[in-house]
C-alpha cells in the first residue's frame, strides 16, 4: 500500500475511471443501482483495484451519523457458549463493515447492568441476551435498533427476537429418557431469572407430566459446580419415595457438578443415576461418561442475531423461525437398573 502522503483519492479514481467523483461514491458506497449503468460501476471498482485505493471509512461514517459499531450484551465472557455467540455475531458483522463490542454482565450470570448512559452515541444498534428491563426501557427510549436472544417475542418492547428452540430440546430430552424407561426425575434447574430457563421447565412438565405414574422435582442451584453439585446430594438424600433415576440439567456445567454429587452418594453415572444437559460444550466430552446433551449452535445463533439487526437497520423483516436444536446421546443415559 503507498504511504499515506500519496495514498489514492476518490478524485484519482474518478479520473483514472472517467467518472464524477459523486459516480465513485455511489459505486463504492453500493448505492449505484439504478444510478449508474454496470459498465461505469465495473470501471470504478477496476480503477479503484489498480490504484490500492481504500475508502476513509471514519469519515465517511461520520458524515453519515454512524459508527457502524454494534453492542452485544451477554450474561457472561467466561462461557464456551457465549464465545461462540460473540464469534458467529462478529463473523457477519465483519463481512458488513461493522465490528462489534461486547458488554458483560458485571455478577458473570444474570441480567447485565444498564450500559449505555455513555454508550449511545457510539453505537448503531445492540445485541442483547437476558437484559435487564431497566436497561431495556433506557434503550427504547433512544430508539436504538434492538435485538433480543432467548428472550420472549411477546414481552421484549417490540424488538425483533431471535431464539433457539430450546423448548424442542427440553421435549427431546424428555423423550429420550421416558423411552429408556425413566419414570421419576430430578430437573436440576439454573437458579437466574431467565424467560429460557422458564420455557426448558415448562417443557420437561408438560411432557414428562403427560406420561401416568412419572413424577419431577426441581431442585434450584447456582450455575455453578459447586452448587450443582450440592443440590443434587440433596436431592437424591431425599428418603421420601420414589428415588429419581434420571437427573436433567439446565446446562453442561451443571451436568458436571450432578457427577460429582452422585459419586459422593456412590452412585455411579449411568447405572444408577442418568444425566443429561443443555449446550454440548466441549466439557461435555472431557467427562467421564461423555454427557448426554442438547446441542446449541452458538455461532449460528450469533451469526443469526447479527442479521436480524442489519435487517432491522436497513427496514427489513428479519428472518423468522426458531432455530433447531438436537440431542446427541452420549454414555451418561442408559435405562433405570432394576430395584
Amino acid at each position: 500500500m503507498a504511504p499515506a502522503s500519496t495514498r489514492p483519492t476518490s478524485r484519482d479514481v474518478a479520473r483514472a475511471a472517467g467518472v464524477s467523483q459523486a459516480a465513485v461514491s455511489l459505486v463504492l458506497g453500493d448505492k449505484w443501482r439504478g444510478r449508474v449503468s454496470e459498465a461505469t460501476a465495473e470501471r470504478v471498482r477496476r480503477a479503484a483495484e489498480e490504484l490500492g485505493y481504500r475508502p476513509n471509512l471514519a469519515a465517511r461514517n461520520l458524515r453519515l451519523g454512524r459508527t457502524r459499531t454494534v453492542l452485544l450484551v451477554v450474561p457472561a465472557l467466561t462461557t464456551e457458549f457465549f464465545a461462540g455467540v460473540y464469534t458467529g455475531a462478529a463473523r457477519v458483522a465483519a463481512d458488513h463493515g461493522f465490528g462489534v463490542v461486547l458488554y458483560p454482565s458485571p455478577e458473570g450470570v444474570g441480567p447485565a447492568r444498564n450500559p449505555f448512559a455513555s454508550a449511545r452515541a457510539a453505537l448503531d444498534g445492540v445485541i442483547a441476551s437476558s437484559m435487564a428491563a431497566d436497561a431495556l426501557t433506557a434503550l427504547r427510549g433512544e430508539q436504538l435498533p434492538l435485538v433480543m436472544l432467548d428472550s420472549d417475542p411477546a414481552g421484549s418492547l417490540g424488538a425483533a427476537t431471535v431464539n433457539l428452540d430450546i423448548a424442542d430440546g427440553a421435549r427431546q430430552v424428555a423423550e429420550h429418557l421416558l423411552g429408556l424407561g425413566h419414570r421419576h426425575f430430578v430437573h436440576l434447574a439454573a437458579d437466574v431469572p431467565s424467560w429460557t430457563f422458564e420455557v426448558r421447565a415448562g417443557a420437561l412438565a408438560d411432557r414428562i407430566g403427560a406420561v401416568p405414574g412419572t413424577s419431577i422435582r426441581t431442585a434450584r442451584t447456582p450455575v455453578s459446580m459447586d452448587g450443582a453439585r450440592a443440590a443434587v446430594q440433596a436431592a437424591l438424600s431425599d428418603p421420601a419415595p420414589p428415588r429419581p433415576t434420571a437427573v436433567i440439567c439446565d446446562d453442561d456445567t451443571l451436568a458436571v457438578g450432578a457427577y460429582k454429587g452422585l459419586r459422593r452418594l456412590g452412585l455411579r453415572v449411568p447405572e444408577d443415576v442418568s444425566v443429561t444437559g443443555v449446550d454440548d460444550l466441549h466439557l461435555a466430552t472431557a467427562v467421564d461418561p461423555e454427557l448426554t446433551t442438547v446441542h446449541l449452535d452458538a455461532e449460528l445463533f450469533g451469526e443469526r442475531g447479527m442479521q436480524a439487526l442489519l435487517a432491522v437497520l436497513e427496514g427489513r423483516t428479519p428472518e423468522g423461525g426458531d432455530i433447531p436444536v438436537h440431542l446427541v446421546v452420549r454414555g451418561s443415559t442408559a435405562p433405570p437398573c432394576a430395584s
